[in-house]
């Protein structure tokens, strides 16, 4: 019963250790659950935040500190891929090797108690077959000793036959013998118990013990070892994130706000001069007040005031920067001039990777079409010929928009450069001459109507070299009006060669947009000039017009 006891004991012990194996299984499966569920957030994350393809976010990452966030995603997309593989290492070299384990545990402790219960059963066999050859001795032995006094008896009896007696004195043997025959048979299994017994104490059961004890201790030294595994797994990605954090420092080192700003101020920068000084309007002196491109009152004919640009000046600095409603002209002429090369200059870019692009395929079909000459069974020659006149036409289009394109990107920097050209030469004009400018700066100042804001006076231009934009107002007739427009924006025209209009104003046009943004318009037959074709809407008269084109051809 004691023996039958500790086996119940390591039976309970053992099945206890098993549980702590799918315990710890089941620990490290929902580890990896959380481990593929944190590392599918992160990307989501990443994602989330990537830039998206042809759209304005593009354009921003062309800064240090937008890149750098960039970069910072991407690395947290890598962080993230280290933690799907603490997931997989811990599934395959944890998860997956102690189930196994834990299903052959089972089965060899199985066979263990199997064999322990059976040494026990047979042990328990032999000691019954040792009781019942113990009995059945005694039993024979009484029964001898009680045919050897019923003979005994009956042979002193006088009364009794001899052969009763005889028939006594033989069941007497007869038991004697029965007796002597269990006797010996119960030597024989008492001996031979005994060393049943002596195997099964000294023998089977420690030999069976021994085989459990190996087994707790092997399963013992498996969880100890999945428990490094664990620590393990963790310790072999830690390199590769801390590298991932070492990108991110190294992205945010890289922010350089000096390069930022410099951006900044190349994408937004308009190429306009800057407008010169509001000159002092003097309302003390009883005289009426002329117009000047600082300062607009002009009279209308039918008599109603006109709004005064004087004084307070409530125009924008650079009337170029509002914006049209809806989409632009295709030349970009509504832009700064600055702005404008920058948008052609770009879409010429475009349309030349576009061209490579169809060139590309082309090559590729035409070297298609040479394995078909070659090789008919592969396929059809004359099938890739549509194809190949269709990339053809797509690149002369492409090609005669490249023209079209880099014609106006021609024309927007020839006048750049003009511009340039003339303020350098202004200014080393009034470095030799310092008393003309003077000169000019006190007929400023002595103006009876103190509205003068040019930047330079009538001598002083006219010592500086014209450039193109200037030629166009030494016309000796007036060109002939070809239609009306109406001002849709205040605009003051502080430059040369511009004039101010207010909103809602009806004038003649003289001129059409060439191309550059500016339309030619007159007042009267003293005022006209140039205003951007974005602020006006134009009624052409078609005659006037036709005549007008027929004019400039000749």
């Amino acid at each position: 019963m004691k023996q039958k006891d500790q086996f119940d004991n390591l039976e309970k012990h053992t099945q206890w250790g098993i549980d702590v194996l799918e315990k710890f299984i089941k620990f490290v499966k929902e580890r990896t659950e959380i481990e593929l569920s944190y590392a599918k957030q992160l990307r989501n994350l990443s994602k989330k935040y990537q830039p998206k393809k042809n759209s304005k976010e593009e354009e921003e990452y062309r800064y240090t500190s937008a890149r750098a966030f960039l970069a910072t995603l991407n690395e947290m997309n890598d962080y993230a891929g280290q933690h799907e593989v603490i997931s997989e290492n811990m599934t395959s070299l944890i998860t997956g090797e102690l189930t196994r384990y834990v299903q052959e545990l089972k089965q060899e402790r199985k066979s263990h108690f199997h064999d322990g219960r059976k040494a026990q059963q047979h042990i328990e066999t032999c000691w019954k077959q040792l009781e019942a050859s113990k009995r059945r001795f005694e039993r024979d032995c009484k029964e001898a000793d009680r045919a050897q006094q019923y003979f005994e008896k009956m042979d002193a009896d006088i009364n009794v036959t001899k052969a009763d007696v005889e028939k006594a004195r033989q069941q007497a043997q007869l038991r004697h013998q029965m007796a002597e025959d269990s006797k010996a048979e119960y030597s024989s299994t008492l001996q031979k118990f005994n060393s049943e017994q002596h195997d099964h104490y000294y023998t089977h059961i420690p030999h069976i013990f021994q085989k459990i004890q190996e087994m707790e201790e092997r399963r013992i030294v498996r969880i100890g070892e999945s428990m490094k595994t664990f620590a393990e797994v963790d310790r072999q990605v830690i390199p590769i994130i801390g590298k991932c954090l070492d990108e991110i420092t190294k992205a945010a080192e890289s922010i350089d706000h000096k390069n930022d700003s410099q951006l900044v101020i190349e994408a937004f920068k308009s190429g306009f001069e800057p407008p010169g000084d509001v000159d002092f309007e003097d309302f003390t002196q009883p005289m009426k007040r002329t117009v000047s491109e600082s300062s607009l009152s002009n009279s209308r004919a039918d008599g109603k005031s006109e709004p005064k640009f004087g004084g307070k000046s409530k125009g924008k600095l650079w009337p170029f920067i509002k914006k049209n409603k809806g989409a632009g002209p295709e030349d970009f002429s509504n832009l700064p001039p600055e702005q404008r090369r920058k948008k052609l200059q770009q879409k010429v870019d475009e349309l030349n990777r576009d061209i490579q692009k169809e060139m590309d395929q082309r090559d590729a079909l035409t070297k298609m079409k040479d394995v078909y000459i070659k090789n008919p069974q592969m396929g059809d020659a004359a099938s890739v010929d549509h194809r190949l006149a269709e990339l053809g036409q797509n690149i002369e289009k492409l090609r005669l928009e490249v023209q079209k394109f880099e014609g106006w990107l021609a024309e927007v920097e020839g006048r750049l450069s003009m511009r340039s050209e003339a303020r350098r030469q202004s200014g080393l004009y009034e470095a030799q001459n310092p008393s003309a400018v003077n000169s000019c700066a006190q007929d400023r100042e002595s103006s009876p109507d103190g509205s003068y804001t040019e930047e330079q006076s009538q001598e002083t231009e006219m010592k500086v070299p014209a450039t193109d934009f200037d030629d166009e107002f030494d016309d000796e007739e007036p060109l002939p009006t070809i239609g009306t427009c109406k001002a849709l924006y205040t605009f003051e025209g502080q430059n040369e060669g511009t004039i101010s209009v207010a909103e809602g104003e009806m004038l003649y046009v003289i001129e059409e947009d060439k191309g550059d943004g500016w339309t030619r318009i007159r007042r009267n037959e003293d005022e006209e000039g140039y205003v951007p074709t974005s602020y006006v809407e134009v009624y052409l008269d078609k005659n006037a017009k036709d005549v007008y084109k027929s004019l400039e051809k000749i």
